[in-house]
Order: structure tokens, then C-alpha cells, then sequence
């Protein structure tokens, strides 16, 4: 009886010190990702998205996307596909469960903002819904991403391809509430997005 105890306690040391880890996949991630899309997952790279702070559903349901070949939105999704193809279910999970556990990335310098263009951004997330799906804060939840302070570059082509139809999503939600924007206002929201007051 001893010995089960003993065992179990044992056991349970170890999942915990393989969760503490990430599983293996904080080296993973470090080795796979972390030079695209930044050791705390917050990117520097042009076009490419930030990883901190975005929810552990949202990441695995883009992951099983690039691994399907169903994401196709925009040039750096065939490397993002190539990367994932041969990922394991287990992997989409360890994975994801690791980003999320990643800081979300750092409010980019005030002084870099157009206040014109913010108050526009503003009335165009307020408009068009972004704040009740992806919070008052846009800091997302469960099945739906943070936008707050991510990069606009990337930003603006995410807008883009909802609007059009290129971005595959959960449903036409996103197409709908984009449906009408003009480019420009597109990139005003971006814009408000990335430099969302801190």
C-alpha cells in the first residue's frame, strides 16, 4: 500500500514538472518558433503575428488550420503550413498550451500613435463589434485572439483577408462585421488595435 502511495506521489511530481516545462515544448517552441515570432512571443519581425498572450483555443484552431492547409492568407502561410504539417495532435496541444502561457506583448510607444487616426480606429471598433467579441480590453479569450498591441502590419492583413473572404474563421462573423470597410479604414482600425491605450 505503501509502495502505491509512494509511486503515485512519484508520478505526480513528475506531471507536474513536465507541465511546469511546457511538456517539452518550451524547448520546442524556442527551437521551432522563437526566432519568427520572439522568445516571449512577441514579434519583430515584419508581417509575422505576436504569440504572447493570445488563448490556448485560438492558437490550436490556427495550428490545425496551417496543418490542413487552410490557412492561406498571406505570404508567410505556406512556411507556417510546411512547419505544421507534421504535427501531431498532441503537438497542436503542446504547443498552443505553451503560447498561451507566453506574456502578451508590450504596448508599443505612445508617442508612435497618430491620435487622428486612434479616435478614428476607436469609432470603427466600437462600430463594428470588435470589443464586444474580443473584449473592452481586446485582450480576447478562449476561441477568440488578443488584438491588443499586436503588430499592425499583420494586423492589416488579417482585416483584409476577412474581409474579403481569404481568412478562413470559425463563422462569417468577422466578414460581416468588416463588410463595407474601406482600406483605409481598415488600417485606422489596425492602427487602434496595435496601439491600443495602455
Amino acid at each position: 500500500m505503501r509502495s502505491r502511495a509512494l509511486l503515485a506521489a512519484a508520478l505526480a511530481a513528475a506531471a507536474a514538472t513536465v507541465a511546469a516545462q511546457g511538456g517539452g515544448y518550451a524547448q520546442r517552441y524556442a527551437d521551432s518558433c522563437a526566432a519568427c515570432h520572439g522568445a516571449q512571443g512577441a514579434s519583430s519581425l515584419a508581417l509575422t503575428p505576436s504569440l504572447g498572450g493570445q488563448p490556448s483555443f485560438y492558437a490550436i484552431t490556427q495550428l490545425f488550420l496551417f496543418r490542413e492547409g487552410r490557412r492561406n492568407d498571406h505570404s508567410l502561410a505556406p512556411a507556417m503550413a510546411a512547419m505544421a504539417k507534421g504535427m501531431s495532435n498532441e503537438d497542436l496541444r503542446g504547443f498552443s498550451d505553451f503560447i498561451a502561457t507566453l506574456p502578451p506583448p508590450p504596448p508599443p510607444d505612445p508617442a508612435a500613435a497618430d491620435p487622428l487616426r486612434l479616435e478614428r480606429g476607436k469609432a470603427l471598433a466600437e462600430r463594428h463589434l470588435c470589443l464586444a467579441c474580443h473584449g473592452k480590453d481586446l485582450s480576447g479569450g478562449r476561441n477568440v485572439p488578443r488584438l491588443a498591441h499586436q503588430r499592425e502590419d499583420y494586423l492589416q492583413i488579417a482585416l483584409k483577408g476577412f474581409r474579403s473572404g481569404v481568412r478562413a474563421g470559425y463563422t462569417n462573423a468577422m466578414g460581416e462585421a468588416l463588410a463595407g470597410l474601406r482600406e483605409p479604414e481598415l488600417e485606422d482600425l489596425a492602427h487602434y488595435l496595435a496601439h491600443q491605450p495602455r
